[in-house]
Formats: C-alpha cells, structure tokens, sequence
C-alpha cells in the first residue's frame, strides 16, 4: 500500500503568513503540520509516500527531502495548478502503479493516527473507505448523507447540509479510483472534486465504506483550528529542559524548552514548549503556547498562541493572546510621542489593540 499526501494548497485562509510559506509546513507545537501526516503514515506500515506539490514545491522539499529522516521513501508530484483533489489523484496515477492507497491531506491532523483505519480498510476489502466526523459547520465540508449506515450521497460544501457529516481529509482507494477520476466533470468552481468521484464510485457499485472518527481530528486551516490543535498536541508533552533556567524563574507544568535556549528571571506556566537558542527574560509564558526557534520574549507575557522562529516580542507591557505570529516578526512597545500605533502588516492581517 502506497500513501499520496496533498501538499500544493495555497492556504488562503492563513494569510498573510502563507504568502511567504506553505500552509503545511506552519508549525504545531514547534513541528510543521506536514511531519505529522508523514510520520502518521509511517505508523500505519506505508513508507511509499507521493506528496502532491505546487508553487510552494521547494520550500516543501527543502523540509522533506527524500523523506529519509522519517524513514519513508518521498516522491514529488507537480501539480501545476490547484484544480481539485481528484485531479491530484489524478496525476498520481503512474505513482501508485496499480495500489491501493491513501491519500492524506497536509493541513490535516488526527491526534491518535491512522493504523486502526488503515487495518479496517485493508481487513474489509472495500474500494474505498472515507472517514467521516461529526462537525457543527457542515457547510464548510465536503458532506455526507447516509441512509442504514451506508453512503448514498455526497455534496461539496453544500447550502443545506443533509446532515453533520463532514469528509475529514483522509481517504483509502483502490485503483478504480482512477476509472473515477477520468470520468468526472470540473465542478462549478472549476475544480474535479473527490467528492464527485467518490459519488461515482457509489453510482456504479463500487463498495463505499465509512468510518466516523469519534477521536480528535482537525482541519488546521483557519487560525481558530491552529490554535486548537497546539493546544491539543500541548497537552500529550512531558517535561524536557535542554536550555538553561536560571534560580530567578520558575517552570510549573509541563514544559519543553530546547537546546540553547536561556529562561532568565521569568515564569514558564506549562504545557509550553520553547524550541532552540531562544531568550526568555523578565517574562511570562503561559499555557497554550508554542515558541520557535531563536526567539526572543523580553519584558513582555504571552499566552495561548503561536510564534514562529526569528521573532521579537519586546516590553510590550501587555499580554499577547490568541494569536499567530509569522517569522521574524518584531513586536515592541512604542515609547515615543506622539503616541501611535506603528505597524506594516500584510493583505489579510487582522490586529486587535487595546
């Protein structure tokens, strides 16, 4: 069995973070979204992996590489423009040689793996098998209508969801998937949806199996869904102090902090995790919170959010919540009159003040 994970996103709904980076290489509790869809796979036995690439190809494969550091064997496949996930099954046709698969999307994370689905599909000898949750804005999904436990329809992000069943982004196929793939029509939006060549399959006879997902899953693809899901990856750390803490600071909860990094006359409230050769001085770090590599908080407090690596948070004299903060960002308290807020901030930013 092969594994085919989409990775050519544009990630609109995370920018402007993602104009300068591939939505699944932001981080989650100071790893990128994509290594825990690779190494969900490896535990689930597939180490054949297609990952499907688009503008952001390089900076994809410059993380990745030939995928030996997860002990898996990467292939990278060119989509050259983002027409729908059944046209990345599509083009991955010559990869899979025949096999079955599954196809995981890069912005997805399902907190307890896949093994179990991968072993249920493989046991059941059904054509495919989706996964399906419980969801409370169906509109945003692809939806599922079933009648006595079976799939008999499914809409792409439908006005009037038949029910609160949502695709979650991982799918098993064989390969007459791709009889559906070619057979299907681009969608209103221009796009050959999954949706539709799962709906063809069910159509002609295909055996259709589902699955609800009763743990956690997580699209990751708003700000709200990141901030949820480091939370949840948070909450499975066990303490690990690399760094230095001097005698002034305090660590309570579990808390990771990295090589090289420095904690200085400050309190780290777990769960945390501060990655490498970053400063922590005269601050507060609360729960929630993940802080990339060479970092550096001075005189200021954050909780609940997520700091990508190079980043200043600098005698702010508040407490930083809630928020995404791209890399080498500098955030620092304006000391000068007239007094002002001073800012350049990307398309899409959002900012609240005081």
């Amino acid at each position: 069995m092969k594994a085919l994970i989409l990775a050519g996103g544009k990630g609109t709904r995370l920018r402007p973070i993602t104009h300068t980076s591939a939505k699944q290489l932001v981080p989650i509790a100071n790893k990128p979204i994509l290594f825990y869809a690779i190494e969900a796979i490896r535990d689930a036995g597939i180490t054949d992996i297609g990952i499907i690439v688009g503008d952001t190809r390089e900076e994809i494969e410059a993380a990745v590489g030939g995928g030996e550091k997860f002990g898996v064997k990467v292939t990278y496949i060119r989509q050259e423009a983002p027409l729908g996930l059944a046209h990345a099954v599509m083009i991955a046709e010559e990869f899979m040689g025949g096999e079955s698969f599954v196809m995981y999307l890069g912005d997805n994370l399902i907190k307890d793996g896949i093994r179990p689905l991968v072993e249920e599909y493989t046991a059941s000898g059904a054509n495919s098998q989706i996964l399906l949750a419980h969801v409370p804005n169906a509109r945003e999904f692809g939806v599922a209508e079933i009648e006595g436990g079976r799939v008999v329809r499914l809409i792409e992000k439908p006005a009037n969801p038949p029910s609160d069943l949502a695709l979650v982004g991982v799918y098993m196929f064989d390969s007459n998937v791709f009889e559906a793939v070619h057979a299907i029509k681009p969608s209103a939006r221009g796009e050959l949806e999954i949706t539709d060549a799962i709906q063809y399959l069910i159509d002609k006879g295909y055996r259709v199996e589902s699955h609800i997902v009763t743990g956690w899953w997580k699209d990751t693809g708003k700000l709200e869904d990141m901030l949820e899901a480091n939370r949840i990856i948070l909450d499975t750390i066990e303490t690990d102090i690399r760094g230095e803490v001097d005698k002034d600071s305090r660590i309570e909860g579990r808390v990771t902090i990295g090589k090289g990094s420095r904690v200085i006359a400050s309190l780290v409230r777990g769960p945390a995790a501060i990655a490498d050769d970053c400063v922590i001085e005269n601050s507060f770090v609360g729960p929630y919170t993940s802080i990339d590599d060479r970092s550096v908080l001075r005189a200021s407090e954050v909780e609940h959010s997520i700091i990508l690596e190079d980043c200043q948070v600098l005698d702010i004299g508040s407490r930083l919540a809630d928020s995404l903060v791209g890399k080498n960002v500098k955030i620092s308290k304006n000391s000068r009159t007239p007094k002002a807020y001073r800012v350049m901030l990307g398309d899409n930013s959002e900012v609240s003040v005081l």
